[in-house]
């Protein structure tokens, strides 16, 4: 019987609604299952003050220090990465991060497989590098390095008359070239950005979307899909987060809304594109494995696969018993594999 823990920022479980699930899923399984934060650890004894689902309630009590870790959210202070790198040192944790934006474009760029498969992507270190994109390519968009959940991206068109159309959610301005110039400088303040050029991807109805690709690995330690929807703006926004008021859909009502009579070929093509291209990524990180990863990809008029981003933590809300009815068979399974090398 596997001692799983999970690691989360949070001092309590009671508002996690990942740790009910995983709970619950542990018990199923047959798993040890228990949900500490970064204080009460015992690195001397090995021992862990953490919480336990029994009896329809959470209980606090010690344990031995979990055989694998499940780490469900980032630390949030320097001590809680502190910590954090500590137990990494003793412990196998399931989740990697995979690095910013433009490292993963940078990655999947150099290992060619599916380099073609990239939205061209350049950082911005001054407004120059705006002004120069926006000659070959006069939509573009203005992205975060590091971003989630479609925070921070705009949409920037070049007018004839050197002008800039500026979209930002459902805001949209008209600046002169001297006023935009004056914007980017202000953005680069904040953080960093990179810009790429702009994909249509929308609707037969005029909504943006894209497709999210959501794998993760299996009891075996093998990729398989967990998920594939498709993510509808519904507003005049450009983005289908569904964080930033898109919707989520269904996935073969759409495609033959959509795609019509090549629906079943455009779903075997996100199926096998999913799980193909999430293997050939982690082969680019040479001894890291990760658990899940969440693939936001437009089809285009031609049929072919855009990738817009990966995600090494993609959202779950509203299924996290069905992404953990599998992650627990993986944390297992990463258990043994780390017991076996030892």
């Amino acid at each position: 019987m596997t001692r799983i823990g999970m690691l989360h920022y949070r001092q309590k479980p009671h508002h996690v609604t990942k740790a009910f699930a995983y709970a619950a899923a542990a018990k199923m399984h047959g798993s040890d299952f228990f949900y500490f934060s970064y204080t009460g650890i015992d690195f001397e004894q090995r021992r862990i003050n953490g919480w336990v689902y029994q009896e329809g309630d959470w209980h606090q009590q010690d344990f031995p220090f979990p055989e694998v870790i499940i780490n469900i959210s980032a630390p949030r202070s320097s001590k809680q990465k502190a910590v954090s790198r500590a137990l990494r040192l003793q412990i196998p944790f399931i989740s990697r991060s995979i690095g910013s934006k433009l490292t993963v474009y940078n990655k999947i760029k150099k290992g060619r497989q599916f380099a073609g498969h990239l939205i061209p992507s350049r950082p911005i270190e001054k407004v120059e590098d705006v002004r120069s994109f926006l000659k070959d390519h006069p939509e573009a968009v203005i992205k975060p390095l590091s971003g989630r959940k479609g925070e921070s991206i705009h949409f920037i068109t070049r007018q004839e008359n050197g002008s800039i159309t500026w979209q930002t959610g459902v805001d949209q301005q008209t600046f002169p070239s001297d006023t935009w110039e004056e914007k980017v400088t202000g953005l680069l303040r904040e953080k960093r950005y990179l810009i790429q050029p702009y994909i249509e991807c929308r609707t037969k109805a005029g909504f943006s979307y894209d497709f999210r690709l959501h794998v993760h690995k299996n009891k075996e330690g093998r990729w398989q899909t967990a998920l594939i929807y498709p993510r509808v703006s519904g507003t005049e926004r450009l983005t289908s987060n569904v964080s930033r008021g898109g919707y989520r859909g269904e996935l073969i009502p759409f495609l033959k809304e959509e795609f019509d009579r090549e629906y079943y070929n455009i779903k075997q093509l996100l199926e096998y594109f999913a799980v193909h291209f999430a293997a050939h990524f982690e082969s680019l990180y040479p001894g890291r494995s990760f658990d899940e990863l969440g693939i936001d990809a437009a089809v285009d008029r031609n049929h072919k696969i855009w990738i817009y981003e990966v995600n090494w933590r993609p959202g779950s809300r509203h299924r996290e018993f069905a992404i953990a009815r599998h992650m627990i068979p993986y944390a297992c399974y990463t258990a043994r594999q780390y017991k076996s090398k030892r």
